[in-house]
């Protein structure tokens, strides 16, 4: 272990082993990354867990500078444990790096251990090792669902849950959950345009553009239509709208477009820093059937999203198969993406007959207008586990947890203590 100081905190890393297949507890192993974090008041004292579950998947946890947000609030009562969740940040990285000496087939194989069953059984195994006590869990968008993967396979381990924009549908296949947050994002494309009224113009003049000339970013993708209208995953944020308006402000230099636009896009479309993103997107919904591409193959039904459509409209969070195919990072990886696509037979990630059962208490915050998690998919789950408590609010985004200070996860600390 190594501690370290920031303003106000003591920070430790800490280092664990668990099985990369945990039915085969005794094969290979892989190592788990957390920082421990604790205010610099507390640091010896004999406080109650927080472990943090990143949205995602595939990313690692944030990396703090002090008490910034949420950390803020969960510091006064808690000793946080910030998780780098299989495959990501300092945990045994799953790029095309380390697995460059394995078979599509091995790839594939080997990445159908980092979905959030797997993720919740490396939690209580860590937990195990710092506490005889359960403990409590955060769970921010992605990081929620691997609550309710945890309230259903190991609802021992837990004191109480907090779960932020993150509940989603026990039953939903990646078709369901396409076809509603299509139509979400539509809506926000609309409303984007009706605020910027001239970004209509300026993000028809790009794809034009983009038909007509192969562009290049700066790490050698390619910059098509369809990967520029992938930017709209900005919408679902808060200030999102803004951050979209701002790329488009100005995209041309002369006849092409900008080096600032192409670095723009490139930090937007570019998955460098978080592979398994990608790879697993699809994958975090599935149990039993394959998902077969399901945003390529609904998007279909949505025809706004042509990207010969005027207005054009952006995507949202979906992976499309040329992402794979596009992006230097992703590219060897395209035969083993598309065998993912095609498995079948995956696990069940949530238990609906244990979620009717459970004690721990739980609160969960919803975001009416979400354009990641679909509002009606995360209530019809809210009913279906055992004293859950919604607070549903139309005045945050997704990422409130993060752009909101304290303020989220204060409020259902309350809830669950009965204070609210």
């Amino acid at each position: 272990m190594i501690s370290f100081r920031h303003p106000g905190t003591v920070l430790t890393d800490r280092l664990f082993s668990v099985p990369l297949d945990h039915s085969r507890p005794e094969g290979e192993q892989i190592e788990i990354f957390a920082r421990e974090v604790v205010a610099a008041g507390k640091a010896g004292a004999d406080l109650p867990w927080l472990v943090f579950l990143q949205g995602g998947p595939g990313l690692g946890a944030q990396r703090p500078e002090g008490r910034e947000g949420w950390l803020d609030r969960a510091l006064e009562d808690y000793r946080v444990l910030l998780l780098d969740q299989r495959g990501t940040g300092r945990s045994s990285p799953a790029n095309r790096g380390t697995l460059a000496g394995l078979t599509p087939q091995a790839q594939a194989d080997y990445l159908a251990h980092f979905r959030a069953d797997s993720i919740v059984l490396d939690a209580e195994l860590i937990r195990r090792e710092l506490t005889d006590e359960p403990w409590s869990v955060l769970g921010q968008s992605f990081g929620g669902m691997c609550a309710v993967s945890y309230l259903s396979f190991a609802p021992h381990g837990l004191r109480e849950v907090f779960i932020t924009g993150g509940l989603p549908g026990l039953t939903a296949t990646a078709d369901d959950v396409y076809r509603r947050t299509y139509r979400t994002v539509a809506a926000r494309n609309a409303a984007h345009y009706e605020r910027y009224p001239r970004d209509a113009d300026t993000a028809r003049r790009v794809a034009d553009h983009l038909s007509g000339h192969e562009v290049r970013l700066p790490d050698g993708g390619l910059l098509t239509v369809e990967a520029f209208q992938s930017a709209g995953i900005l919408l679902g944020q808060s200030g999102g709208s803004h951050a979209l308006h701002y790329l488009l402000e100005d995209p041309f230099a002369g006849d092409g477009l900008s080096d600032a636009f192409l670095y723009a896009m490139m930090g937007q479309v570019s998955f460098a820093t978080g592979p398994l993103y990608a790879l697993l997107h699809e994958a975090c919904y599935a149990q039993g059937q394959a998902t077969r591409w399901s945003a390529q193959r609904i998007r279909a039904e949505y025809p706004e999203f042509g990207p010969g459509a005027d207005p054009l409209y952006f995507t949202g969070e979906m992976i499309y198969p040329w992402m794979i195919d596009g992006d230097p990072v992703l590219r060897p990886f395209r035969q083993a993406a598309g065998i993912l696509a095609e498995r079948d037979g995956w696990p069940p990630l949530y238990d609906p007959s244990r979620l009717a059962a459970n004690d721990v208490p739980v609160a969960a915050a919803v975001y009416y207008h979400d354009m990641y998690v679909d509002r009606e998919l995360s209530m019809q789950t809210a009913a279906a586990i055992r004293g859950l408590r919604t607070w549903v609010t139309s005045e945050y985004e997704h990422n409130a947890l993060r752009s909101a200070g304290g303020a989220v996860l204060g409020r259902l600390i309350g809830m669950v203590r009965g204070e609210i």
